[in-house]
């Protein structure tokens, strides 16, 4: 096996290819053979998948410089270096199925990276800076054991399709709603109990799996005109099934911490603390070019967070929202969509922010 390995390693160099690939070779170190001299300066694409590494070289950028494409799918990594970060290049790395438990902050380096999968590890949180990533398209962190993502995953502005199935989530940043180019989202087999406001407001997003969250009982209404699944969604509870036509207070729909407020048809005053907030969203997203009337050193950096980030925006006029809902709900199996879901008992919810919208609000229209 030796022998072929460096055979094949030798054949790479003398014939200068692009592709090398090293699957299935009983290796539990990495090649020494690939960075002697001056390594391999011409490869772009390197394939080690079910092998039995352990870590990665840290001149590993030094003498592959030119790497896009790094699979390393099924070893036996623990840890990732920090001069991965130096691979300028790399659009593509798979490291599925192996034993990481963290993952090093100078991944977020890696600014031309386009596709990250991560899938069947030990990952229990994720680096701030992975929200450095603007060309990223896919991000696979499915059965890993994450209880959260982060804030800053929104700005990864080029994401496409996100999976993080099989984690212990019980929610998603309300930012998540950012990624106006987010096609796909699967957060399947979570611990989920209610969804960001805004989710499915973006047209881009098409496709949302959320099945087998049983405590997930309520849908945002943008999500009904999506390719959805919930299959196994708020089986948990029988309440919801029990009394379909209560109203939202009374009923077990989770909603944000943020949410101080629950408002009701009757309603005819919006509250001072909501209008308050409604009006400095408007001077800080509408103020003049070059005027700061509202300097981040006066305001707490959750206020700054909730100004820019709303806690969503009324499904009937888009009004933004901080600190009130008026939520509406119209359960799954009351639509047309009922004989498509039958394994849930989920409602979709318009939150809206006046009564008046609330009133006169349509699922369908």
């Amino acid at each position: 096996m030796a022998t072929e390995l460096h055979e094949t390693i030798f054949m790479a160099k003398q014939g200068r290819h692009k592709n090398l690939f090293l699957n299935y070779k009983n290796l539990n170190i990495f090649p020494v053979e690939l960075l002697k001299d001056e390594g391999l300066q011409f490869l772009e694409r390197l394939y080690m998948k079910r092998n039995s590494l352990t870590t990665l070289p840290d001149n590993l950028a030094q003498k592959l410089p030119n790497l896009i494409e790094l699979y390393l799918h099924s070893n036996n990594i623990i840890i990732i270096p920090e001069a991965i970060g130096n691979l300028a290049r790399l659009q593509s790395l798979d490291l599925s199925n192996n034993a990481l438990q963290m993952l090093c902050p100078e991944i977020g380096r890696l600014r031309s990276l386009r596709h990250l999968r991560l899938s069947n590890n030990q990952l229990k949180c994720l680096p701030p800076e992975i929200g450095d990533l603007q060309d990223l398209e896919t991000l696979d962190l499915a059965m890993n054991q994450l209880m959260s993502l982060p804030d800053r995953l929104h700005r990864c502005h080029s994401l496409q399709n996100l999976t993080v199935d099989h984690n212990l989530l019980s929610h998603v940043p309300r930012q998540l709603c950012w990624l106006h180019r987010l096609n796909q989202l699967s957060m399947a087999a979570n611990r989920l109990t209610f969804l960001p406001l805004d989710l499915g407001r973006s047209r881009e997003l098409q496709f949302v799996f959320v099945d087998n969250n049983m405590d997930l009982k309520g849908l945002p209404s943008y999500l009904y005109n999506k390719v959805i699944g919930c299959s196994g969604c708020g089986v948990s509870s029988q309440a919801l099934e029990e009394g379909m036509g209560v109203a939202l207070t009374e009923a077990p729909v989770e909603l944000p911490a943020e949410v101080k407020l629950i408002g009701s048809q009757t309603d005819n005053v919006v509250p001072l603390e909501e209008l308050a907030m409604r009006t400095m969203h408007r001077i800080y997203h509408h103020r003049p070019a070059g005027l700061n009337l509202l300097p981040s050193i006066i305001l707490p950096k959750s206020l700054l967070d909730l100004l820019q980030f709303p806690l969503g925006h009324c499904h009937r006029c888009s009004q933004a929202m901080f600190t009130i809902i008026y939520p509406k709900l119209f359960p799954l199996r009351d639509t047309a969509l009922a004989g498509v879901h039958r394994r849930t008992t989920v409602s979709f919810v318009a939150y809206c922010c006046s009564s008046r919208c609330l009133q006169t609000f349509d699922l369908q229209g």
